[in-house]
């Protein structure tokens, strides 16, 4: 559906194919969007992902017109999959896990769209970056 200028833009992290109604009713209510339709859109589009948090970001217009935009999941979500468990209490001091090359080339491909890159190596680098702000090492 096509909208005119937005007029609000609302990001939520929700449990793909599963969103709470609760935290679709605070967000999206006083815009006067559909919050039951925005949920089966959201969960019919997610349903392959169950267990991930996917982001979503509604965007409505002057004339309560709204879509529906899917992001990949957080990268210290995707991180935290790949090494097993949470990050360190003292990243930077203390290394909480490692995650091989491959996996931050996995993780990295995942998030290229929603990175302000097109060149893999350098997604690859970011997301270190993230693993290492948890006390993830990554190893070859």
């Amino acid at each position: 559906m096509a909208i005119g200028k937005a007029v609000l833009t609302i990001t939520m992290e929700l449990e793909a194919g599963n969103a709470s109604m609760m935290t679709l009713g605070k967000m999206l209510g006083p815009t006067g969007v559909p919050v039951i339709e925005v949920k089966r859109r959201y969960d019919a589009a997610t349903a392959g992902q169950r267990g991930e948090i996917v982001p979503a970001v509604v965007t409505v217009d002057a004339r309560k017109r709204w879509s529906l935009r899917l992001k990949t999941p957080p990268t210290a979500t995707l991180i935290r999959a790949a090494a097993g468990h949470a990050g360190s209490a003292r990243p930077g001091h203390t290394t909480a896990g490692t995650i091989t090359r491959a996996q931050l080339r996995r993780i990295a491909l995942r998030k290229l769209p929603d990175l302000n890159t097109t060149d893999v190596e350098a997604a690859m680098r970011t997301v270190a970056g993230t693993a290492r702000s948890m006390g993830i090492a990554v190893v070859d």
